[in-house]
């Protein structure tokens, strides 16, 4: 694997203590980026958003609902967009709703940060500084020093054994309250950032079934407190905002920082009265550059040359960010035997959010508070095209705090949040307990399907995972400055649930495809062949042709606040279908670059007519 030599950033970094200058003579944020304030000066409120404040919902308002059975003002498939010129796929018509199980009573620390790692144990962390948590430290174990010197012994943070329900207590020394990660190429988590003592911290833990976290405190730039962390086509990795930093830095995958930090002007300009920026949005492209939307703004941004390449459109219908905590993924990236990563349509996703004033309407301590509804609308976006316009429709209900995560199947579900009020403590109400399956594909109202909703609401600081077995693993929830459990409205929830979602419909699961692991590939190159043997469940299925399955690689992401950092799915580009024995052998064809699947680790799944396989671990190098 090549890894771009870090000396990037020290040579463009001096240029940056005078970000004035460094905009005027280098080019820094480069020629087309608009520099307009949200707000400019306190008394002038949030007017440079219009954030639905004016009514405006945006030019395809008359188009916007696809509940009626129109299209809405998203786009209309094209045959390309699929794998077959009649843009159909041989899918099973699956009606099924969705089922929850409870699985676990206590996992020991409120879910607000959440990572599968490799090894199969989701890792689950807390703030340190919230109190005791429901699960203490071995006896005689080392407990943190906290103010004057007083052991904390309680534990923070916990891996979850998905097969086994197991929790085992780990050890974390600074704060990583809304703190941002991602894997490495090794399959460690790096966590960046966090709260007072861990706002400048690089932490990372391996993935064993005895590893527990290492610190390096105070080596970033700049404090990192709701930023985001993107991984780069070569491993590394780019931390971008947080509050009172409008600026970005680069850490190697190994943790290494340099400790400097570069202006940002967008960051700084997306700032409103209310923030309404933290956590961007930041997703990798095929082309190498950086997808950022803070707010309701959005730039391409190259991160070689730390340059913005061209600003997109604002999303208009309000603030898509902390604390008015939308949604955002890449839609699926499809890929075939030729494809290279000039040639690869791209889409972005955006959904749900609150009016840029919500927040502090919301305030609790406001007798005559006022708990707005969250955005109803998705904006869509082809950020591949040249000049690009954000096409929007309603979901069914309006959602704010929610996850929304990337399926095997190359759907979307959409889970968790409230439908009023906005992210903090006691900020919000109306759980939205319904999860929702977006189908990209799909035209019209076909395009969301309502699904069975749970009996525990998940708001502010619940997270949700994709499991190698399908399922959606759902915890946390605590929208009180401490654990309470008894005299608040939403009690601090500890509880664990698994969503089993439409294609794990009981009446066919005969017909779900099993990977034979021992005998297919666990590495990936680059552009080359990734060989995978399976069968078709528990019959007998004569015939298997391409039209009937897909090979797709799910990278897990760092999930924590309504944003799942890293998340992509791509599908495999498929050059070789073969029965033997009554044993399936297909050929696809690797990604191309670390641009599209930058290095480390991915689930593979093979679907069969819409149900996907367990899937299998695999690293790409």
């Amino acid at each position: 694997m090549a890894i771009v030599p870090f000396v990037r950033s020290f040579l463009v970094l001096p240029l940056l203590f005078v970000p004035a200058l460094a905009q005027i003579r280098f080019g820094f944020l480069g020629d087309r980026f608009t520099h307009e304030k949200l707000i400019d000066g306190l008394n002038k409120l949030f007017e440079g958003n219009d954030g639905g404040l004016k009514g405006d919902a945006g030019k395809y308002q008359d188009r916007v609902d696809s509940l009626t059975g129109g299209i809405g003002g998203f786009i209309v498939p094209d045959p390309s967009f699929f794998d077959f010129p009649d843009g159909q796929k041989n899918e099973f018509a699956l009606s099924y709703g969705g089922d929850w199980e409870m699985v676990l009573d206590n996992s020991g620390v409120s879910a607000m940060h959440m990572q599968l790692m490799p090894h199969n144990e989701a890792l689950i962390f807390d703030s340190t500084v919230l109190g005791p948590s429901m699960l203490a430290l071995p006896h005689g174990d080392r407990c943190r020093a906290v103010k004057d010197n007083r052991p904390d012994c309680w534990a923070h943070a916990v891996m979850y054994d998905i097969e086994t329900g197991a929790v085992r207590p780990l050890h974390i020394d600074t704060d990583p309250w809304c703190s941002s990660g991602a894997l490495t190429v090794n399959g460690s988590l790096l966590s960046t950032g966090g709260f007072m003592d861990g706002a400048k911290s690089v932490r990372t833990i391996a993935p064993c079934k005895t590893c527990d976290w290492k610190d390096t405190p105070n080596v970033l730039g700049s404090a990192r407190w709701y930023a985001t962390q993107v991984r780069l086509e070569d491993g590394s990795f780019m931390v971008i905002g947080g509050r009172r930093s409008y600026n970005y830095e680069l850490v190697l995958s190994d943790g290494r920082a340099n400790g400097l930090a570069m202006y940002s002007a967008f960051i700084d300009e997306t700032s409103d009265l209310d923030e309404n920026n933290l956590y961007p949005f930041v997703h990798l492209l095929p082309d190498g550059n950086l997808f950022i939307f803070a707010n309701s703004r959005s730039i391409l941004f190259n991160p070689f040359r730390n340059r913005v390449v061209k600003e997109f459109p604002r999303l208009l219908g309000g603030s898509r960010n902390y604390p008015a905590s939308g949604m955002s993924t890449l839609l699926p990236i499809r890929l075939n035997g030729k494809t290279n990563d000039h040639n690869v349509q791209t889409q972005v996703l955006v959904c749900g959010g609150a009016s840029p004033k919500a927040y502090r309407l919301a305030d609790p301590e406001k007798k005559d508070r006022i708990l707005m509804d969250a955005l109803k609308d998705c904006g869509r976006l082809v950020v591949s095209d040249p000049n690009p316009k954000w096409m929007r429709e309603n979901m069914p209900s309006p959602r704010i705090m929610g996850d929304m995560l990337n399926l095997p199947t190359g759907d979307i579900l959409i889970i968790n949040g409230a439908q009023k009020g906005t992210a903090a403590w006691n900020h919000a109400a109306e759980p939205n307990n319904h999860p929702v399956l977006f189908s990209p594909e799909k035209i019209g109202k076909d395009r969301f399907k309502v699904l069975k909703g749970s009996t525990i609401p998940r708001m502010y600081h619940s997270t949700s995972m994709l499991l190698p077995d399908g399922r959606i693993l759902v915890g946390g929830s605590n929208t009180n400055p401490t654990y309470k459990f008894e005299g608040v409205e939403y009690p601090t929830e500890m509880r664990l649930e698994k969503f089993s979602p439409p294609y794990l419909d009981p009446l066919y699961q005969h017909y779900r495809p099993q990977i034979l692991k021992e005998q297919s590939d666990n590495r990936m190159t680059f552009n080359s062949d990734f060989r995978i043997k399976f069968r078709i469940g528990a019959v007998l299925v004569s015939k298997v042709s391409v039209r009937d399955i897909k090979v797709t690689m799910y990278s897990p992401p760092f999930t924590t606040h309504g944003y799942s950092m890293n998340q992509r799915l791509i599908q495999l580009g498929i050059t070789e279908l073969v029965c033997q024995g009554g044993v399936q052998h297909v050929t696809a064809r690797a990604p191309p670059s670390g641009r599209i699947a930058p290095p480390g680790y991915y689930l593979v799944f093979l679907v069969y007519r819409g149900i996907p396989s367990v899937g299998i671990w695999i690293q790409i190098l």
